[in-house]
């Protein structure tokens, strides 16, 4: 069964804006302009896969944008967010035998934060190597690095940084390792591979931009500004593998994705050693998001298609298949 069909049957009168899959793929999170986010318990041992409507989540007082699992290690949070200008992170109580008593059933809200005064865009949690961190992008120009204790997170540590004067629409995290470092040789005392806090970003003055984390003073420091883009960019992503190079997606208002491309050896910070590959679609495109070994981009628009784009041997990247409502 396709997430698809899953999606169909969540039950929400009105448009969802986003449905993700845990770790696992055992469960699905989605939301809505009804205020509400719903999860299924997904069954992947019967052909074809069953599906159950598990919980009804009531807490947002406006549509809710984005919803973002965070890697098991760290609990299996669930952070949502959207017009409200709020985050709210969910967590599921240990399973009782007694019946739920409410359409929530374990769950419980453990946390909010509430520092953003516009729209939070979307939420996404950083890989599990540099810790519970999770990253919201909102209209009101900033970007916020909550740090939670996962084994109590009722309560976080905040950094908040302006990134984009015209709202900042999307953020990615990158990788923890650099690329080359979990296939090149390393000596005994090189082993451990250089963990780095990093952040793309992507915003309605049409700008990505790159952001590093700064030890000494605690934030996040602006390392370059990619440019070309001619209307908002409204989704960016980070290919989550080290592998040869870097590769970032960004998505836009203008038709068109732009992948970014550096390798190894480059310089994170030199905005002119990015090289870009624009890819024209002729109509907004909405969503970009890699597959786990980051080699398969995928691509949504205002067609209602998602198509999947490969980078070709030679060079350039190549549409390999189109999905189609």
């Amino acid at each position: 069964m396709s997430t698809t069909q899953v999606i169909s049957a969540s039950t929400h009168p009105t448009t969802i804006h986003d449905a993700v899959l845990d770790h696992y793929s055992r469960r699905l999170a989605t939301c809505s302009s009804d205020k509400l986010i719903k999860i299924f318990d997904i069954d992947n041992t019967t052909t074809p896969p069953t599906h159950r409507l598990s919980a009804t989540l009531p807490g947002h007082e406006a549509p809710v944008w984005s919803a973002a699992w965070s890697h098991p290690q760290h609990a299996n949070l669930l952070a949502t967010a959207g017009y409200d200008a709020r985050v709210l992170i969910w967590k599921e109580a240990a399973t009782s035998s007694a019946p739920a008593a409410s359409s929530a059933g374990n769950w419980h809200r453990c946390a909010e934060f509430t520092a953003h005064t516009a729209s939070i865009n979307l939420v996404t949690w950083a890989p599990p190597q540099l810790g519970c961190l999770l990253a919201a992008a909102s209209s009101d120009g900033r970007v916020s690095v909550l740090a939670f204790d996962p084994s109590s997170p009722t309560t976080f540590e905040p950094i908040t940084f302006p990134a984009h004067g015209l709202g900042a629409n999307s953020v990615s995290w990158a990788p923890a390792s650099v690329p080359g470092q979990l296939t090149s040789a390393a000596t005994p005392q090189q082993s451990q591979p250089v963990q780095q806090k990093r952040l793309a970003t992507g915003g309605s003055d049409n700008l990505v931009k790159l952001w590093s984390f700064n030890p000494n003073t605690s934030t996040y420091d602006l390392t370059t500004t990619l440019t070309g883009h001619k209307d908002w960019v409204r989704d960016v992503a980070w290919s989550p593998t080290p592998l040869s190079k870097h590769y970032i997606a960004s998505a836009s208002q203008d038709h068109t994705v732009r992948i970014w491309t550096l390798p190894a050896a480059g310089d994170v910070g030199d905005a002119g050693a990015w090289k870009c590959e624009e890819l024209e679609f002729g109509v907004a495109v909405w969503r970009v998001s890699w597959s786990l070994v980051g080699n398969v981009l995928a691509v949504s628009g205002g067609d209602n298609r998602v198509s999947l784009w490969k980078e070709r041997g030679g060079g350039g990247w190549e549409c390999v298949r189109t999905l189609e409502e």
